[in-house]
Formats: C-alpha cells, sequence, structure tokens
C-alpha cells in the first residue's frame, strides 16, 4: 500500500485588488487629514504673524508717549513786570525765554526773533506754574525760583528722536537753532525725561503735551455704567421670557428671528437710531453718557438675549423637572434652579456684550461724541468724550505728536478689553458646570 501524495501549501503575501483599493482609500485619507492640519496651523501661523506686526506697530510708535520730557529753569521774579494782585497777566514765557537766552549767552536781534523761538519751545503750562508760584506766596516777587513745566510737543519730539536734524529744517517746524538749544539744555539737566503721567490724569487738550485720556476713560465707564444697567437685566428678562415661559408660535418665532439679525445690524444704523430717537425725538442732552449708554444698550441687547438663551438651554430638562415634581412652582424652578445654574454662561456673555461696546466708535460720532471735549465729566448728562471717539479725534489732528498719544489710547483700550474677556474667561471656568 502505497502512500497518497501530500500537497504542501505555500504561504503567499499576495493581497486582493479590494484590500489594496481599501489600503490606497486609508492612506488618501490620512494624507487628507495630515494637509488639514497643516492648512490649520498654516492659518493659524499666518493671523499670529499680522497679530505680531500690528501689535507691534502700535507699541512701537505709542510706547513713547508713556514718557515725556519736562524742563526746570531759575526763573527771576520781576517785580516790575509782574502785578502782585493779578499774576496770571504777566508774559511769564516772555521773561522765561529772555533769561534763558541770556543764560546760553544769546543775544536776541531787534525783531526779537530768536526770544519767539525760545518761547515756542515751552508749553503754556509755564505760565500757569509760575502764576500758581506766585498767587500762593506773593513773598516770591523779586526772587529767582525754580519753574517746572512741560517741554513744547516738537521739543518733545525731537528728544525722543521722533524729529530728526537730516531731515529738510523747511519740513520741520523746529529749526536747528532750537535743537542746538535744546541739546546744550539737556547737556546742562535742565532738561529730564520723566513718566507721562499727565497721559492719565489730565482731560483732552488742544496742546499734545498737555492732553490726556482721563476724561475719555471716565466717560467710557459712565456709558458702560448706564449700557450694563439698561442691557443686562432687559436682556437676561427678555431672554427668560423667550425660554421659559413664551407660547411656541409664529409671533414668538418672528421675534426670535429678529433678534438673530439685529445681532448683525452694523453699528452705525444703531447711531442713527440713537440720533432721531433720543436726541431729536426725546430730546435729550447730546453727547452725554445718558445717550451715549442708550444707544450701546441696544447695540448689547441681541447680544445679551442670544448668550442667555443658550446658557438657558444648555441646563438639562431633569432640574426643572425634579423641582416641579418638589412642587415648585414654574416661576420657583426658573428663578430659584434654572437662572442660577446659567449665571456662568449670563455673566460671560453679559461681559463680551459690554467689551463689545467699550470698542464701538460709529455711534459715538452720530450722537455727537466727534467735538471737543476738555475736562473730566461728573455727571451722565455732561458732554463727554471716550476712548474710540477720542482715538478718531486725535489721529485726525494735525500735530504730529498726537499720533503717538493715539497709538498710547489704543493700547489702553486694548488693555481695557482683554481684561474684560479675561473676566468673562475665569468666570466661565470658575463657575462652569458640565453636565
Amino acid at each position: 500500500m502505497t502512500d497518497a501524495p501530500v500537497d504542501i501549501g505555500v504561504k503567499t503575501n499576495a493581497v486582493s485588488p479590494r484590500t489594496e483599493r481599501l489600503q490606497a482609500r486609508l492612506r488618501g485619507r490620512y494624507a487628507r487629514e495630515t494637509r488639514f492640519k497643516w492648512y490649520g496651523r498654516a492659518a493659524i501661523g499666518f493671523a499670529l504673524v499680522f497679530l505680531v506686526i500690528l501689535l507691534g506697530s502700535i507699541i512701537m510708535q505709542g510706547r513713547t508717549a508713556f514718557y515725556s520730557h519736562s524742563v526746570t529753569l531759575p526763573v527771576y521774579m520781576d517785580a516790575s513786570r509782574i502785578d502782585r494782585a493779578y499774576p496770571q497777566g504777566a508774559n511769564f514765557e516772555q521773561i522765561v525765554a529772555e533769561q534763558q537766552l541770556r543764560r546760553l549767552g544769546i543775544q536776541d536781534d531787534a525783531q526779537g526773533s530768536k526770544t519767539a523761538a525760545m518761547k515756542a519751545l515751552f508749553s503754556s503750562e509755564l505760565k500757569f506754574q509760575a502764576a500758581g508760584m506766585i498767587a500762593r506766596q506773593p513773598s516770591l516777587l523779586g526772587q529767582t525760583v525754580p519753574v517746572t513745566a512741560p517741554l513744547a510737543d516738537n521739543a518733545d519730539l525731537y528728544l525722543k528722536g521722533k524729529i530728526s536734524q537730516a531731515t529738510p529744517e523747511d519740513q520741520r517746524r523746529i529749526s536747528n537753532e532750537q535743537m542746538a538749544w535744546l541739546d546744550r539744555m539737556k547737556a546742562s539737566g535742565s532738561v529730564r525725561a520723566h513718566f507721562n503721567s499727565a497721559l492719565f490724569t489730565k482731560g483732552d487738550s488742544t496742546q499734545p503735551e498737555l492732553a490726556g485720556l482721563l476724561g475719555a476713560v471716565v466717560g467710557s465707564a459712565l456709558m458702560l455704567l448706564v449700557t450694563a444697567l439698561i442691557a443686562i437685566p432687559v436682556g437676561v428678562g427678555a431672554a427668560v421670557w423667550l425660554e421659559e415661559y413664551s407660547p411656541r408660535n409664529r409671533l414668538t418665532a418672528i421675534i426670535e428671528v429678529n433678534i438673530n439679525n439685529l445681532a448683525a445690524v452694523p453699528s452705525i444704523v444703531y447711531g442713527l437710531l440713537g440720533l432721531a430717537l433720543f436726541i431729536n425725538f426725546l430730546h435729550l442732552p447730546r453727547a452725554s453718557p445718558l445717550v451715549g449708554g442708550l444707544v450701546l444698550a441696544l447695540m448689547a441687547l441681541p447680544t445679551v438675549i442670544i448668550a442667555t438663551r443658550s446658557s438657558l438651554k444648555a441646563v438639562p430638562p431633569s432640574i426643572r423637572e425634579a423641582a416641579l415634581a418638589m412642587g415648585a412652582s414654574r416661576t420657583q424652578t426658573v428663578f430659584g434652579h434654572v437662572l442660577p445654574l446659567a449665571m456662568p454662561g449670563v455673566m460671560t456673555g453679559s461681559i463680551i456684550a459690554m467689551a463689545h461696546a467699550l470698542g464701538e466708535t460709529a455711534p459715538l460720532l452720530l450722537i455727537g461724541m466727534i467735538s471737543f471735549v476738555p475736562g473730566v465729566p461728573h455727571a451722565i448728562d455732561e458732554p463727554v468724550g471716550a476712548l474710540p471717539s477720542l482715538i478718531y479725534i486725535w489721529e485726525n489732528a494735525s500735530e504730529r505728536a498726537f499720533h503717538e498719544r493715539t497709538a498710547a489710547a489704543i493700547l489702553v483700550l486694548l488693555a481695557f478689553m482683554i481684561v474684560m474677556n479675561a473676566a468673562a474667561i475665569l468666570l466661565r471656568r470658575r463657575f462652569e458646570r458640565r453636565w
């Protein structure tokens, strides 16, 4: 009996055509996913590059506004030229310029052009400082006392390196001779650089070296106060009614659609509405925080309503069902359980809406906040400025020194908005609950 032949099978790595097609499709899918990731990274990098360029240009232009130069000079209070009873009437700028020329050993001409050129280096604050000293201490008449005052804007720009001697003299507002005087005064220690505290402690001014942000900051704060007092209660109340109480009918659907559409309306439309309704019809004070706050409240309302409704929808239905099962009324359920749990989202949406309102410019320009308003407001019905409108005014000013202050004002506005958005993020993370 012979053994039957045994076939020995040989294993091969042959892959079926169907498997090859599946593997090719998988490789293509993985390649597309990899390309998509790199596209996203490139887009983020592209945006970051432009953000760095934007912030860098603003910082480079505005950093010099945070310091300024002042001059301290010994001034002889000539009793023959200064009235003890009315020191404000004395021409202190002329007195100081003449004495400084003599101190530098410079002889004036018959037209007094050198004295006028020296006067142009000092801010008008000089006369107020000197007159104030005499008014407080009349005994200073006949004595030599040091007087400190800011330099004029062009002199300050020269010492900051913003005006160069390489520029032709007829293309700048400070002469070579004035530059030489400034260099000598700086070398003698009469001129010094210091932190520009006036930028944060004074209101707007027609003179760049005296202009500050305080009036605009207070005006923006008063407007945001009015906006918050109106937009947040009304917006939250409207959202609660729409989400918890309103019947689901055609009228409610129309209201919801219009609220969503109002969130996309250009801000200048709200400015036109405020001009027609609050100023022309109701005759409220023009350019006041009251009108500005009302206009910004109208603009912030859709954002507050939408954010509040989203927060209310995120609360699980089991919370409502449990409260109702325990015998609570609908009002007790909403205000005792649902709304407190949705409050982190409500606060986040409200803060973001306020931050958005803080940076709006177009509505404020239409209600009159484009005019020059010196000083600091003390009530919501007084004419005020605001940070966005002040930035617009300074950028369009003819004096070059206002441009660096424009960039500084932008940095301050960005700082406020970053703080408000950071507060919204912190509140969200602190009180957020995951269901």
